[in-house]
């Protein structure tokens, strides 16, 4: 493949991804979205219990004290009296007041029948005072903000602008050409409206998978039918309760290319931020930065049961004051069945009226706190697109020219800047800036160029391979295909952990069999064992006719690689039964005389010397040393004790919760300091048994009974191990016993440090 095409293609992968981000479909939105969602999860926004916002809650107590909802508008104006009396800053209303009161006295003398028996009835309740303007009468009294609805489709009702309270003013684009714009609206009586201090909006759009992550502050109502955006623009509800507890006039909306913004509205177009005008002096600067449409990203607290007052209680004579008094209101309902229940980044289900009452806590810690709003700024798309196409650029380049592990460094580094400054920009500043699909096109970028090298270099190597592969192993023509530096002699000191395996008996058994019964037998023996060995991270150095030699951790780094040989040597006692069992079916099928394998281990675990051992002309990845001499004695030693594994202390250590039996100390052969060999019965779920654990209990007494020449403790502690020894330890326990009647024959004399001298290499 030429090199050309490790440009040409990623080159093209990333205008495709560019031009993918320019457009961005919902599926990157939802994937964007939910990076910001696990923001907030791990840094919410902290509920702070003294901000003055309340819900006072149509709950199902207050449904239960006057009655399913709608109520009769008497009852909503004693509820806005009440709340009036308990000193509410401001109320607003997260419901519609759309139509004549169902209940009035007017509604029902209009629904009595015609008839001569009626007509004093209807004059009378005619006369009667009308509950919407009762209603008018009580909101006239008290910082008041209704709700309207603005509508994508058409309701078939008579429609009205809602009656302007805050003026608009804009400073550089039109907000229409980012605010959500909507053709039609529900909007309270006019009566109501007449009487109120403010009309929002209740809507809360919800994204393309029906969570509320925004609250629109502006919205236009159709615009194609006035003059200016000023005229067409609407606040919304949590918008107008903060302009009327403010005690503001209008509004200001700063769009990019005004005046005061910055380089960035050059580059990026949008809303930046709406100020509150007219606050009496003395009062503070409120201005609330948006997203580029004019929206109030939701910075999430979840539930707060503390922010809700039902309205049953609101009428308990013992009612606190202080938990309404100067207090902004929010009058909704959290009752599923009135439909008004949302989702959150935080909350599969909340409230509606509980997202309006963050929307309002967000600007006022702003405002009285200065706390960091949670924005996405409207430069953010222009940041993340240039980010990708500049870096892109970067991989690319690296990519072509460097190696594997500068591009994967470059791909981490492309992570680590998106991700962390992203965070940094989130904790910091609230900015949602998103990292994933800038980092994630960078390691796609990363992959697919360096996925073009690799199949470019693999054909240079493939003659190394060919050159080699007769006279290497596969594995280490691999290594030198990667490294050709390792054709050379030499070696490293590392700690590994040897082992030892063969057959016991070998010679013998050899004997009994023809060339091509015996070479059945040793390929059936050594393939599950090497198998064994190489997962569980082993390296296979040779075979010596029935014996393997291995080590783990080289070439390669084996974590716990002592506990790895270990559990391989457990599993092998395991395997060599199941492959006796075939042997015997063989055998049996054949009507030939079954072989029974018997094989012994020996592990050790120490520096040893590995590397490339041998001539310039020939060599082989080994291992040589001390450690690897020791391992291979201890596999001799494993006859003399009556078991199939015989390990070190040094090997031990990584398995102190495996069910272990000290042997002995022993000296070696060729060896002058003693060591303490162990070996193996079962994992940790053999550990747990009580059967081992009382074995244990005694074995470690019978020894330390017998190093302290107290042969008669010794000998009780060695038959209580009999009582609970699995049969197979029974000939390494009649080994002591046949000591300890030979010490007390012959006693050792007060020197001795009951350490046991091995004469030869098998004990």
């Amino acid at each position: 493949m030429h090199k050309a095409w490790g440009i040409a293609i990623p080159g093209l992968l990333l205008i495709g991804a560019a031009m993918l981000r320019w457009e961005d479909p919902a599926p990157i939105q939802e994937i964007r979205n939910w990076v910001f969602d696990n923001y907030q999860r791990m840094a919410p926004r902290v509920y702070d219990p003294n901000l003055p916002v309340r819900i006072a809650d149509i709950d199902e107590k207050s449904l239960a004290k006057f009655g399913q909802w709608p109520w009769s508008r008497l009852t909503v104006a004693k509820v806005v009296d009440r709340l009036r009396g308990l000193g509410a800053a401001v109320i607003a209303f997260d419901v519609l007041f759309a139509e004549p009161d169902r209940t009035s006295p007017q509604a029902v003398a209009k629904n009595l029948p015609d008839d001569p028996n009626f007509q004093q009835a209807k004059v009378d309740m005619n006369a009667l005072p009308d509950p919407d303007a009762i209603l008018a009468k009580a909101i006239s009294q008290v910082p008041t903000a209704l709700g309207f609805a603005l509508l994508d489709y058409d309701p078939k009702r008579p429609e009205t602008r809602p009656a302007p309270v805050g003026g608009f003013s804009t400073l550089g684009d039109s907000p229409l050409y980012f605010a959500p714009t909507m053709p039609h609206v529900v909007t309270a009586l006019p009566v109501l409206q007449a009487a109120a201090s403010g009309n929002g909006a209740v809507n809360a759009l919800a994204d393309q998978d029906g969570v509320i992550r925004r609250v629109p502050l502006i919205l236009g109502y159709k615009p194609q039918d006035v003059d200016t955006a000023a005229d067409a623009l609407l606040p919304a509800l949590g918008l107008e309760a903060i302009r009327l507890a403010f005690q503001g006039r209008s509004f200001t909306i700063r769009s990019s290319h005004a005046s005061s913004e910055t380089f960035a509205s050059l580059v990026a177009n949008g809303i930046g931020a709406i100020r509150i005008e007219g606050i009496p002096a003395g009062g503070p600067s409120v201005i609330i930065k948006t997203d580029r449409g004019g929206q109030l990203l939701l910075h999430d607290t979840g539930h707060q049961a503390g922010r809700f007052v039902s309205i049953a209680d609101l009428f308990d004579p013992d009612f606190p004051r202080a938990k309404i008094e100067g207090q902004i209101v929010l009058v909704g309902t959290s009752v599923e069945g009135l439909k008004d229940i949302q989702t959150s980044p935080l909350e599969p289900r909340i409230a509606g009226v509980e997202i309006h009452a963050e929307t309002v806590e967000q600007i006022l810690e702003t405002a009285l706190t200065g706390a960091t709003p949670l924005i996405r700024p409207y430069w953010s798309d222009a940041a993340e697109k240039t980010f990708l196409i500049v870096f892109g650029f970067i991989v690319i380049a690296i990519a072509n020219r460097a190696g594997a592990v500068l591009s994967v460094s470059t791909a981490l580094a492309a992570l680590l800047i998106a991700f962390g400054g992203s965070w940094w920009m989130f904790k910091g500043h609230g900015w949602l800036v998103d990292p994933l699909y800038p980092a994630g096109t960078a390691v796609a970028l990363v992959m697919v160029a360096s996925t073009i090298t690799y199949i470019r270099t693999e054909r240079e190597k493939r003659h190394i391979r060919g050159a080699f592969s007769l006279y290497l192993s596969p594995e280490m023509v691999n290594r030198v295909a990667e490294h050709p530096e390792l054709l050379k002699l030499g070696g490293e000191n590392r700690e590994i952990t040897v082992m030892f395996t063969d057959i016991r008996g070998f010679t013998k058994l050899s004997e009994g069999l023809d060339p091509q019964g015996l070479t059945h037998v040793i390929n059936a023996f050594l393939t599950p064992m090497s198998n064994l060995i190489k997962d569980h991270g082993g390296t296979i150095d040779k075979y010596i006719g029935d014996c393997i030699m291995a080590f783990w951790n080289a070439p390669l780094d084996v974590p716990h690689h002592a506990r790895e040989a270990v559990k391989t040597a457990v599993q092998m006692r395991r395997t060599l039964k199941k492959l006796n069992e075939q042997f015997a079916a063989e055998a049996q099928a054949s009507g030939k005389t079954p072989v029974k394998l018997k094989a012994g281990v020996g592990l050790n675990t120490g520096i040893g010397c590995v590397g490339n051992m041998g001539s310039e002309q020939r060599f082989a990845y080994s291992a040589l040393g001390d450690t690897v001499n020791t391992a291979s004695r201890l596999e001799s030693l494993s006859p003399a004790y009556f078991v199939d594994l015989v390990f070190s202390e040094e090997t031990a250590k990584d398995v102190s919760d495996f069910a272990l039996l000290e042997l002995d100390q022993v000296k070696v052969k060729g060896k002058a300091v003693p060591i303490r060999i162990f070996t193996c019965l079962g994992f940790e779920a053999y550990a747990a048994r009580p059967e081992y654990k009382a074995l244990r209990e005694h074995h470690d007494r019978m020894l330390a009974a017998y190093r302290s020449q107290d042969w008669e403790t010794a000998e009780t502690e060695l038959q209580a191990c009999l009582d609970v020894a699995p049969e197979r330890l029974r000939p390494f326990y009649g080994l002591y016993r046949a000591r300890i009647d030979d010490f007390r024959a012959y006693p050792p004399g007060a020197e001795w440090d009951g350490v046991y001298v091995a004469k030869s290499k098998t004990g």
